[in-house]
């Protein structure tokens, strides 16, 4: 039992840790996974693959940022 209220203690203080900036900073928000919000991406024209996809295929898409 011990183990088990130890492992969800840890468990908890792991999310809140990660969510800090969600949590406590005013307008927080948690940082974007997107391809098109990655500079180091956009450098060297690394695009998403289902946005790449569409546009070989000449379809109509949302242009990224």
């Amino acid at each position: 039992m011990a183990t088990i209220l130890l492992s969800i203690c840890v468990i908890a203080l792991c999310i809140i840790l990660l969510g800090v900036k969600v949590l406590f900073v005013k307008n927080g928000k948690f940082p974007s996974g997107h391809i098109h919000d990655n500079p180091a991406m956009r450098k060297h024209n690394i695009e998403c693959a289902r946005h790449e996809e569409m546009k070989n295929l000449n379809l109509k898409i949302y242009k990224p940022k």
